[in-house]
C-alpha cells in the first residue's frame, strides 16, 4: 500500500474531479452532504470560513494497493484502513469524504479532507510526506499486502512527486555505481543527471558517516531511497566493483598477452568468484594418459632400476657376467 498526499486550494475541483470520475463510488462521508455534488462542494467551503486565511484548504489523498491485494480487499477493510490512516496522519475533528475508483487495474481510493477542522483551527501538513511512508508501511505489514521484493517490481509510469523522484534517484543511483570505481567518480557521474550527492560528517571531524542525494527540490538519505544506498553499502558496492572490473582486466590483458600464465590467471579470477577449478591440469593430464593406453594396450611403461641393476644387466650383455 502507497499514499500519495495533496494540498489545495480549491474544494469545487477536488470534488468534482473524485465524485465525476467513471464509477466513482463513495465509501464514507463524514460532514458533509454527500445527494448532491454542489452540496458537497458547498459543506466543504462552509467550514472553510471558519480560518480564512489559510489559503491550501483543500486535503487531497489517494491510497492505491498492489493488485495482488485484489482478492483481499473489500470496501469495508478499505475503508477500516483508511479511517486509521488519517488517525496517524492526525487528521482528525474535521470533514472528510472516501472515494473509490475503478479506473485503474489496481484497488485505490481518494480522500478529500478539510485542513480547516470542526474547532476552524488548522491540522498542520508540516511532515505529512515523510509520515504518510511509514504510515503506510506500518498498515502494509499489518494486514499482509502485498510487499515488493525490490524496487524493480514497482510501476514507474504511476509514480508522481517525490514518489517518482526517489525511485528516479534509485535507478539513476543504482546503476551509476555499477559503472564506477570510488565515490568521487560516482558524485562526477550523478552530477551530469543534475543529482547533488551530500555526505554527513561526524562532528568536528572529517569522518564520513551518511550519504544523501538530492534531486528537483527533493532530498533523500540514501538509506531512505533504499538500503543498498547508504553510505556503508555503497563503499562495499563500489569494492566490490572495483574488485570485479580489475579481475576481468587482468584476464583480458593475459589472453592478448603472455598466454604462459593464462591458466593461473584465470585460476585466480574464478576462485574469487567462489568457482572451484582445482585439480584442473590433473585430471587433464589423467585424461591423456588414459586415452595413451586405449590406443595401445601392449605397450607397457619401462620401470626406472637402479643404477646397480642397470650396470649388471649392461654387463650381461657384454659377456662379462659371472665371473668370466
Amino acid at each position: 500500500m502507497i499514499g500519495k498526499v495533496i494540498t489545495g486550494k480549491s474544494f469545487a475541483g477536488c470534488v468534482r474531479y473524485v465524485l465525476q470520475k467513471q464509477d466513482a463510488e463513495i465509501l464514507y462521508a463524514e460532514g458533509v452532504r454527500t445527494e448532491q455534488l454542489n452540496q458537497t462542494i458547498d459543506d466543504f467551503n462552509l467550514q472553510r470560513k471558519a480560518n480564512p486565511d489559510l489559503g491550501k484548504a483543500v486535503g487531497h489523498i489517494a491510497l492505491s494497493w498492489s493488485m495482488n491485494d485484489r482478492l483481499k480487499l473489500n470496501d469495508e477493510l478499505m475503508v477500516d484502513v483508511a479511517r486509521q490512516y488519517l488517525e496517524k496522519m492526525k487528521i482528525l475533528d474535521t470533514q472528510f469524504l472516501i472515494v473509490k475508483h475503478q479506473d485503474r487495474n489496481h484497488p485505490h481510493l481518494h480522500i478529500i479532507y478539510n485542513r480547516v477542522n470542526n474547532a476552524g483551527k488548522t491540522i498542520p501538513d508540516a511532515f505529512q510526506h515523510k509520515r504518510n511512508t511509514t504510515i503506510c508501511k506500518d498498515l502494509t505489514k499489518k494486514y499482509g499486502f502485498f510487499i515488493a521484493q525490490d524496487k524493480t517490481h514497482v510501476n514507474r509510469q504511476q509514480l508522481k512527486g517525490e514518489a517518482k523522484v526517489k525511485y528516479e534517484l534509485f535507478d539513476t543511483i543504482n546503476y551509476a555505481s555499477q559503472q564506477v570505481h570510488n565515490l568521487k567518480e560516482l558524485k562526477t557521474a550523478l552530477e551530469k543527471q543534475d543529482i547533488e550527492m551530500i555526505y554527513k560528517y561526524k562532528s568536528n571531524s572529517n569522518e564520513i558517516q551518511g550519504i544523501s542525494f538530492k534531486k528537483d527540490g527533493y532530498t533523500f538519505k540514501g538509506s531512505e531511497i533504499d538500503r543498498s544506498l547508504s553510505y556503508a553499502s555503497l563503499v562495499k558496492t563500489l569494492g566490490q566493483v572495483n574488485r570485479q572490473q580489475d579481475l576481468a582486466e587482468q584476464l583480458s590483458q593475459t589472453r592478448l598477452g603472455d598466454t604462459s600464465s593464462l591458466a593461473t590467471q584465470e585460476h585466480a579470477i574464478r576462485s574469487d568468484a567462489g568457482v572451484v577449478t582445482s585439480f584442473k591440469e590433473t585430471i587433464s593430464f589423467g585424461a591423456s594418459v588414459f586415452q595413451d593406453l586405449l590406443s595401445n594396450p601392449s605397450q607397457k611403461p619401462e620401470p626406472e632400476m637402479s643404477g646397480k641393476k642397470k650396470k649388471k644387466r649392461r654387463n650381461q650383455t657384454h659377456g662379462y657376467g659371472n665371473g668370466r
